[in-house]
């Protein structure tokens, strides 16, 4: 990398719900080529009522067994959840577990399945033991060195003729072994010459090799790997990602955030947008298989021709929702619909005091910036918040008690939380909170609003969201 791109400028502001509803409609219209690592997911559940004699260890007494296709095969799980018909190109080893694993692929309703048997090789296998939600232990066995060559080539023909039945070509990279070499490059070059789009879900490694892909979705971990640039606050993130667009001739980035949503980079070089799209979640409970979901719903929404900001807020909320279940789980169109239900987020969103501060408090202890926003009224609100959320990884709103635009700002993507202040100041309300960021109302100076001294008491950064006004720091 030969330095950091030019930050590219805010985006619009995000879609409206009812254009997102109509989109999650669409999803099942699309047709997709998934090409990857298979792997196969065991679950252990059961109880833990006593500590083992033998060791320092808890016993699991076991209640029930469960197996799911994981890795790329979780991306085909989530595909076919959505409604879309999907091709799986993959492969496993001559195994129990292969065997298993073709067994669930081939099991799933709208699935062409073509898994490969590479003879002595054993297929990718994570055990994960869980008791009360939580997971004890997890036991990987696997074999991650490249699969043998003769079946590289036929993996690439078998996709090349697979490729023009889809609309869209998804390469999911766990690093297992699959797309290695000149994989990926051949891959690509297979579904330009069929005229399709290429969406990459890379795990590490040279992101060269995924040269010309439409669509690229690192982790902000991969994504630092990648670059060799921070990616600790939103703008990092943002340069790193238009960095990374740039070196490699992508057409976007979408950068997985976990529960902090994604981050899309798109447009023409010399005019470059970002936007940064939450999660909504309300409470993470488990982590695995967000991003998958993620990836499905950017393949599904690609191959049916849906806007990249549509396909990016569609992927934040399907990452939310994965986040806010247990075990590797899949997103339905229901549960999309169901998030976007006028006044639903009102209700997520709008919280008492005391939520709020143990709120505010979770996201400081996960490092967040958090901004604070007095509206007054939903009138040129989209706009203001989106240039707030800009500063500040997460963004609490505050309205007046009897101000009645909570539903209407708490259906804008860039608010994270929305809390009410008695009187006809704030101040109480800053101070409990503490924000790190408070943005005053355009055409205000630095102590025009309450709270604006106190915030710069402790440290925190005054900003005016007149644009381009300088911010005022301690």
């Amino acid at each position: 990398m030969h330095g950091p791109a030019p930050a590219p400028r805010p985006g619009p502001p995000g879609p409206l719900p009812a254009v997102l509803s109509d989109a999650v409609r669409h999803l099942k219209r699309g047709t997709a080529l998934v090409v990857g690592d298979a792997m196969l997911d065991r679950y252990v559940y059961g109880r833990v009522e006593r500590v083992s004699r033998e060791a320092p260890i808890p016993v699991l007494s076991v209640e029930r067994e469960v197996a799911l296709p994981g890795g790329a095969g979780n991306v085909v799980r989530n595909l076919t959840a959505l409604g879309a018909a999907v091709a799986f190109v993959s492969v496993v080893g001559d195994d129990q577990a292969g065997s298993d694993l073709t067994g669930l692929i081939g099991g799933q309703p709208g699935v062409e399945p073509w898994l490969l048997v590479q003879g002595g090789r054993a297929t990718t296998t994570k055990t994960r033991f869980v008791a009360t939600g939580q997971q004890l232990l997890r036991a990987d066995h696997e074999q991650i060195a490249p699969i043998h060559q003769r079946l590289a080539d036929r993996l690439v023909r078998i996709a090349g003729d697979a490729v023009a039945a889809t609309a869209v070509m998804v390469l999911s990279d766990y690093r297992k072994g699959v797309l290695t070499g000149d994989t990926p490059s051949r891959l690509i070059a297979a579904a330009r010459a069929a005229g399709r789009r290429v969406l990459v879900n890379p795990k590490g490694g040279d992101p060269a090799r995924y040269a010309g892909a439409d669509l690229v979705l690192p982790d902000t971990e991969e994504l630092a790997e990648a670059t060799g640039l921070p990616t600790g606050t939103e703008a990092e993130i943002a340069i790193a990602a238009a960095a990374l667009r740039r070196a490699h001739g992508f057409g976007a980035v979408m950068v997985l955030r976990g529960e902090q949503g994604v981050t899309l980079i798109e447009g023409a070089a010399e005019g470059e947008t970002v936007q940064h799209m939450p999660s909504d979640v309300a409470e993470v409970v488990d982590a695995s298989g967000a991003g998958d979901a993620v990836v499905a719903v950017a393949a599904a929404g690609l191959a049916a021709g849906l806007p990249l900001p549509v396909i990016a807020r569609l992927g934040a909320l399907a990452a939310g929702i994965v986040l806010g279940k247990t075990g590797i789980a899949v997103v339905r169109e229901d549960e999309l619909l169901e998030v976007l239900t006028p006044g639903r987020l009102a209700s997520r969103k709008l919280v008492t005091r005391s939520e709020a501060a143990e709120r505010v408090e979770r996201w400081r202890r996960a490092g967040c910036r958090v901004g604070f926003l007095v509206c007054r009224g939903a009138e040129g609100a989209a706009e203001l918040v989106a240039r707030a959320r800009s500063w500040c990884d997460r963004l609490v709103v505050a309205l007046g008690d009897a101000d009645p635009a909570a539903e209407v700002l708490a259906e804008l993507p860039g608010v994270d939380l929305i809390a009410r202040f008695g009187g006809e100041t704030p101040l109480d309300l800053v101070r409990l909170l503490r924000p790190d960021v408070l943005v005053q109302a355009p055409g205000g100076n630095a102590f025009s609003q309450p709270g604006g001294e106190v915030v710069q008491e402790w440290g925190g950064t005054v900003r005016n969201a007149t644009p381009e006004a300088a911010p005022t720091a301690a």
